[in-house]
């Protein structure tokens, strides 16, 4: 259009402006509503949405009211496309980065849900905002008119370069993709590597995997050397697991009563421990005839790795102090030696602790 701008243009244009405004305050009202609704339902992947929403729509708003506006008043034609291009750019702009978020969001919220635990499997939503961001990326520059085919070869070139330089760094980035799709390690798991290093997963990102051991300290691990290494995970396929105690008694016990006295304990304390596991069977199972006593080994039940500290010593106390009172002994380790010296024997001498008696 060549004519003059009037007054009836500039309110008309003014209306469609203040339309816009208002519609993008009644929908963040709106939405601002929704958002307390969404907050108390279980699923928090509808607090994500919501909270992008209330981002896009009342930009979207604007953008339709500012369109609105530069249609009615008589703009040129470069500079009503300039406007429309600079409108849509900064919508797609707008949507680009709430879709990062709300796609980021939501896989947070899967890998916490399937892992069950606090932590949170960063690789995966590292990975997924940086492609939303990549696709918004392309789409601004297809709408600009800048052909993306040529930049998509130079970036194919330009990453084989960077892949042969990054071999260590996609290595641990595949590594850690693979623990992750493969579920053989997740946060919060129990974890014993061959090379000592034993601890809670806290998070497995895109370079390495963090493990807080029990003195509260933190071991980072390349995600390829944990991939590559012989690990024991205490938490899968199930978190309860069994622990072995080894007791032996004297010779003249009676190990009927041992073994009724020691199940009646076992029994105590997976009832009464935090961290045991009640509906544990009690198990006792003699299986050595050793130089000072019998052997046998005892079967306790503890909910997950780090109980059984605590287990193994309460259970310890109280069975020393029954079998104290009942009677039992746990002898201590002894031997004979005998020394002969020309055609004298030396008397042996017995004790708890090794004893050579020679002839002088």
């Amino acid at each position: 259009m060549n004519r003059a701008v009037t007054l009836d243009d500039l309110v008309v244009g003014g209306i469609a402006l203040a339309a816009g405004f208002l519609a993008a305050f009644l929908s963040r009202t709106l939405l601002r509503w929704l958002a307390k609704h969404a907050k108390r339902t279980r699923w928090s992947g509808d607090d994500v949405i919501v909270d992008a929403l209330r981002t896009v729509v009342p930009w979207a708003a604007i953008a339709g009211g500012a369109a609105a506006a530069a249609a009615v008043l008589p703009l040129t034609r470069t500079v009503q496309q300039h406007v429309n291009q600079t409108l849509t750019v900064l919508l797609i702009f707008v949507v680009t980065l709430s879709a990062a978020r709300v796609v980021a969001g939501l896989v947070r919220t899967v890998t916490q849900s399937r892992s069950g635990v606090a932590g949170s499997a960063t690789i995966f939503v590292n990975i997924t905002r940086i492609l939303v961001l990549a696709i918004g990326f392309l789409v601004v520059l297809q709408t600009l008119g800048i052909s993306i085919a040529p930049l998509l070869t130079a970036l194919g070139v330009g990453g084989l370069a960077v892949a042969l330089a990054l071999q260590d760094t996609l290595a641990n980035l595949f590594a850690g993709v693979h623990i992750l799709a493969s579920k053989t390690v997740q946060p919060g798991d129990y974890i014993r590597l061959s090379s000592g290093e034993e601890g809670y997963v806290v998070d497995i990102n895109w370079r390495q995997t963090t493990v807080r051991q029990l003195s509260n300290n933190l071991v980072v691990i390349p995600n390829g050397q944990l991939a590559k290494t012989n690990m024991t995970n205490y938490t899968r396929p199930e978190q309860q697991l069994t622990v072995l105690v080894q007791v032996g008694v004297a010779y003249d016990s009676d190990l009927e009563h041992v073994e009724k006295v020691t199940t009646e304990v076992v029994a105590e304390v997976m009832t009464e421990i935090t961290g045991a596991v009640p509906d544990h069977e009690p198990a006792v199972r003699f299986h050595t005839f050793g130089d000072s006593r019998i052997g046998f080994t005892v079967i306790l039940g503890v909910g997950e790795f780090s109980d059984q500290y605590r287990i193994k010593h309460e259970f310890i106390k109280r069975l020393h102090q029954r079998y104290r009172a009942e009677g039992i002994r746990i002898p201590a380790p002894t031997r004979t030696v005998a020394l002969q010296q020309g055609s004298a024997l030396i008397p042996p001498q017995r004790s708890g602790e090794d004893r050579v008696s020679e002839a002088g």
